[in-house]
């Protein structure tokens, strides 16, 4: 019987892809620790993004991998999660409590950005993220009536608002301080100036991801909140109807321009199926996202259905994550949810958190 080392042991584990990061956990620097105990073996990996749903899988994957080795005996491997804060543009000031800021962007209104957004934040947090959700369509707000809350924000301090919370989501928007029906009549920079003061002036307690519901369009309030706010990622919510991809192109460069990475591409209404017979066709184009991803060299995050329970469920205040949390459209944002964070954990990390602020007097 050999001896096991440890270098035998990685070469094994280089041997299982994991699949939302695309590449084996080494390369992917998730290798913690691994201990050998004569033939046993106790390997100890901690993800950059939650998993909590595919935790046990992955276990059993690298397990095996490890097993394949001769003189093995016993394999226990341990996975844990440790979400860090990731750089966002540069000069653009952190917003205290919030570790990541993921902005879920569409170049045109009417492809379901929203609905997509509250989704993806109820799956980060069903696998085991602390995630808030910022409403930054000022002038047509939707999270409130999506995430089923009522009522308006307190301040403890009288300095910051405190955000409402519904299925363990923090949520801020401008719906909570006018009425429903209220028309929103600014200008630009009265809605810039406004979201500012939202995403600063709420009292968010440790967030690992904030989704920003971004407003639809690549106009100047689009461009100005892409620079003044911190985004750690941006991902591109389109259809697959040529109109929509043409718009969403211009959504993805206006990123790339103020250096905001994109993680990835929702095509939303993919088929649809109808509700009487469950025939599915694709009434709005086929493949465009997938082709839109290859051409820009981004991530194809997922595609969902034109689904009436969809829509029936997020207007009802009770999204499809948490709705129907075993059904496929659920997994399926659960799915992208996990992408999402796996990309983002490949970024670069904001070590500024990591030194201390020194400061020189004269004694």
């Amino acid at each position: 019987m050999s001896a096991l080392s440890r270098e035998a042991i990685e070469q094994a584990l280089k041997g299982y892809t994991e699949p939302h990061l695309g590449k084996d956990l080494i390369a992917a620097g998730c290798l913690e620790n691994v201990e050998i105990d004569g033939a046993n073996v106790t390997v100890s990996i901690r993800l950059g993004f939650p998993a909590r749903s595919v935790r046990e899988e992955l276990e059993s994957g690298l397990a095996s991998a490890v097993r394949t080795l001769d003189g093995v005996g016993e394999v226990r491997v341990r996975v844990e999660t440790e979400i860090a804060s990731h750089l966002a543009q540069r000069g653009v000031t952190d917003v205290k409590g919030v570790k990541n800021i993921i902005a879920i962007a569409s170049g045109k209104g009417g492809v379901g950005k929203s609905t997509t957004a509250v989704n993806i934040a109820l799956a980060l947090s069903a696998e085991g993220a602390r995630v808030g959700v910022l409403d930054a369509d000022i002038y047509g707000p939707s999270q409130p009536r999506m995430l089923g809350i009522a009522g308006k924000p307190d301040s403890r301090d009288g300095k910051k608002l405190e955000p409402l919370v519904n299925y363990n989501i923090q949520a801020m928007s401008a719906g909570f301080l006018i009425d429903e029906e209220t028309p929103m009549i600014w200008r630009g920079p009265m809605v810039t100036q406004a979201l500012e003061q939202l995403l600063r002036d709420t009292n968010w307690q440790d967030v690992d991801y904030l989704v920003v519901d971004m407003p639809p369009g690549t106009g100047d309030v689009q461009l100005t909140l892409s620079q003044k706010v911190p985004v750690s990622g941006a991902v591109i919510v389109t259809t697959p109807q040529d109109i929509a991809l043409l718009d969403a192109r211009k959504g993805l460069k206006m990123f790339e321009k103020v250096n905001v990475p994109v993680l990835g591409i929702v095509e939303n209404m993919s088929t649809h199926i109808c509700s009487q017979c469950g025939h599915e066709e694709h009434i709005f184009g086929e493949g465009g996202g997938s082709r839109m991803a290859e051409q820009y060299g981004v991530e194809m995050l997922g595609s969902l259905p034109l689904d009436i329970h969809i829509r029936e469920q997020t207007d009802g205040g009770k999204p499809t994550v948490v709705a129907d949390p075993e059904g496929a459209r659920a997994q399926a944002y659960r799915h992208m949810a996990r992408k999402i964070g796996a990309r983002l954990s490949q970024q670069r990390r904001d070590a500024s958190s990591a030194f201390p602020k020194i400061t020189v007097e004269n004694t």
